[in-house]
């Protein structure tokens, strides 16, 4: 199986709880290598430019107010099978339905406030890392 290339948020609920490191620490003990990582805030043009493919639901505007209330990290992951992997280790979106021991169920606050982000698929994670990382910045 070939190396494969995810995209992750912390989100800022899990940033503001403290959680950077021990989900840093799930990530790497999961087998992943951090290619890329930075701590920033997002705008709210950027928040809805990443999140675009949700403009039209109804949860929209809540998701842009809640990731841009304070600092994410941004992190692009590699390893074999690196999406369904970590869309395993984050856990169900709504932590209530979330796997015993996954980020979500461990960390999440409500289906809103779930702590971390993944990309869904190969072609959303060709998006969503360079959105936040050039190439010359993934190691």
């Amino acid at each position: 199986m070939a190396l494969e290339r995810t995209f992750a948020i912390i989100k800022p609920d899990a940033v503001k709880n403290g959680h950077i490191g021990e989900i840093l620490t799930i990530i790497e003990q999961s087998g992943f290598r951090i290619l890329g990582l930075k701590k920033r805030t997002l705008g709210k043009a950027e928040a809805e430019a990443f999140y675009a493919v949700h403009k039209d639901r109804p949860f929209f505007s809540g998701l842009v107010t809640f990731m841009t209330e304070g600092p994410v990290v941004v992190l692009a992951l590699e390893r074999e099978d690196a999406i369904a992997k970590w869309r395993e280790v984050m856990g169900a979106t709504n932590p209530a339905n979330a796997a015993e021991g996954t980020i979500r169920k461990r960390f999440a606050e409500n289906i809103e406030r779930n702590s971390a982000h993944g990309s869904d698929a190969p072609e959303t994670a060709a998006v969503e890392i360079p959105f936040f990382f050039s190439g010359v910045e993934l190691l």
